[in-house]
């Protein structure tokens, strides 16, 4: 089942079976306090899912600026008070220093958003440092070295949270060869390509974007689907992304 939902980042989102599936496994290592891996081939879907979960679209520009409060910061308390997850993707050649910088400071800055939206109307902030997020999921897993492996297995401890890791696929494979990190895996999730009723689906709803119709009982645009699905492979990224594919085989004789 396919639903199609707003997103601020990407314009509509599009939720799959995989989506939902990746929700699953998030809602799983949340609840455990695991370390979970995603790992799947690049453009499946697995940033935007994970984005999508921690309604990072929402909170990112409030977490990063950081600035003077505003009444429609509610609307991000809310969003974050949801998710209890935190989404940090590290630069290439993350160093220790700035992972140890960058990550404490968007778990910090997420208790707060969460301790405001709990917080009774007219009552005093707490004094003790909230604890809220329960996840912290990072992307672009292959960037981090073993040390920095070792600081989220470290804080994975301290702090009593769930962990995901999101990488291309082998990625499991790597974090194997650190049994200490490795023995406190509790889930695996790979996220697996578009398959043929959803690539359907997400081109029907692409095209029309585009301005073009998708006839399923018109053997051209049955061959168009065809031709997406071989030059794509059900890449979500490039179907979604890629207008050139969609305008060239839909209007080709």
């Amino acid at each position: 089942m396919l639903a199609d939902e707003g997103g601020e980042r990407n314009g509509s989102f599009i939720v799959t079976r995989e989506h939902r599936r990746f929700t699953e496994f998030a809602d799983a290592v949340r609840k455990h306090r695991y370390i979970g891996v995603c790992h799947g081939p690049a453009g499946v879907g697995k940033t935007l899912s994970a984005r999508r979960y921690a309604r990072w679209d929402i909170a990112e520009p409030l977490l990063r600026e950081w600035g003077p409060r505003d009444d429609s910061d509610f609307k991000v308390y809310a969003a974050l008070a949801r998710s209890r997850a935190v989404f940090y993707t590290p630069t290439v050649g993350v160093t220790l220093r700035e992972l140890r910088q960058d990550l404490p400071r968007l778990i910090t800055r997420t208790d707060v958003c969460i301790e405001e939206h709990a917080r009774p109307k007219g009552s005093s902030p707490s004094r003790r440092r909230p604890n809220h997020v329960e996840l912290v999921i990072v992307d672009e897993a292959e960037r981090l070295s073993m040390t920095a492996l070792e600081y989220l297995r470290d804080l994975f401890d301290r702090q009593n949270i769930g962990l995901i890791l999101i990488g291309m696929h082998g990625i499991d494979m790597r974090l194997s060869r650190y049994p200490q990190l490795f023995s406190r895996v509790g889930f695996a999730h790979y996220y697996r390509t578009l398959q043929d009723e959803e690539l359907t689906f997400v081109l029907t709803r692409r095209w029309k974007q585009l301005g073009l119709g998708l006839d399923e009982a018109d053997f051209t645009d049955a061959q168009a689907v065809a031709a997406v699905v071989r030059i794509t492979g059900g890449n979500f990224r490039l179907v979604h992304r890629n207008r050139p594919i969609g305008t060239a085989c839909h209007t080709s004789p």
